[in-house]
């Protein structure tokens, strides 16, 4: 794999992270518990989305950088909505159904305390591009996780309802934690050119984050059984095709259609 082709993959990997959680979390649109928390996840989607965006479109300049005289051959539209299933690099954790709001809740914060830290880091590369995006992201996901954070600690130190929702929520989400730090190839590839981040690194901040906030949300951190998770190399639950399946459905059925 060339510096390019790392590049590409890892900037297709978290744009398809952002998109699909975005994805998910749009599913709430009119279904919040309040409104005001309706709004607020729904515009933490749009927030996600948008990131997605800007890294879709440095992967497109990049693949139309190096297709020689077929130019224009990628744009953040057909790497979003052209795709098979098998070709997108997101973590199996974002693309799993949204569940109830404890569930939401606790994957929106296990993923924002990634983000976080990533995007702390990503300011550092030295691929002007990916600090720029990272710059701009962190100021929105420093208020994801602030939010969900908050709702963590809402839940768990809440009622026994919403204790117990969230103590199982974390139960089913915690062995999909581990792949957000088992490197593929290319994040490797990219951390070794300076373009992109040590993950080994950010799991110990990520671990003390989520330590802290569970302390105070009287939850136990549970104990992680190890899964296979091959979301980062195209290895997806049927999950993610229904969730294709419907994202790409106007793409697909009225091809190069625009607004």
């Amino acid at each position: 794999m060339t510096s390019s082709d790392s590049i590409i993959s890892y900037s297709l990997h978290l744009a398809d992270n952002a998109l699909i959680l975005g994805h998910r979390n749009s599913e709430w649109c009119g279904h919040g518990p309040v409104l005001e928390q309706d709004i607020a996840i729904t515009n933490i989607s749009l927030d996600l989305v948008g990131q997605a965006r800007n890294f879709y479109q440095y992967a497109a300049s990049l693949i139309n950088a190096s297709s020689g005289k077929q130019k224009n051959t990628a744009s953040e539209d057909t790497l979003a909505y052209l795709r098979e299933a098998g070709e997108f690099r997101n973590c199996i954790m974002v693309e799993l159904p949204k569940g109830d709001w404890a569930f939401t809740i606790l994957r929106q914060f296990l993923f924002s305390t990634y983000q976080y830290h990533l995007y702390e880091e990503l300011q550092q590369s030295n691929d002007e591009q990916f600090s720029a995006i990272a710059t701009k992201a962190l100021k929105e996901v420093t208020y994801h996780l602030r939010w969900s954070s908050e709702w963590v600690i809402r839940l768990g130190d809440g009622t026994e309802e919403s204790h117990s929702r969230i103590v199982k929520a974390a139960d089913e989400l915690f062995p999909y934690t581990t792949e957000l730090f088992a490197p593929a190839d290319y994040e490797n590839a990219a951390a070794d050119i300076g373009v992109g981040v040590e993950l080994e690194g950010l799991k110990t901040k990520w671990q003390e984050k989520v330590k802290a906030i569970f302390a105070e949300a009287t939850l136990s951190i549970p104990q992680i059984k190890n899964i296979d998770a091959g979301g980062k190399l195209g290895q997806h639950t049927t999950h993610l095709k229904e969730l294709l399946s419907e994202m790409q459905y106007m793409q697909r059925t009225y091809p190069a259609s625009q607004w």
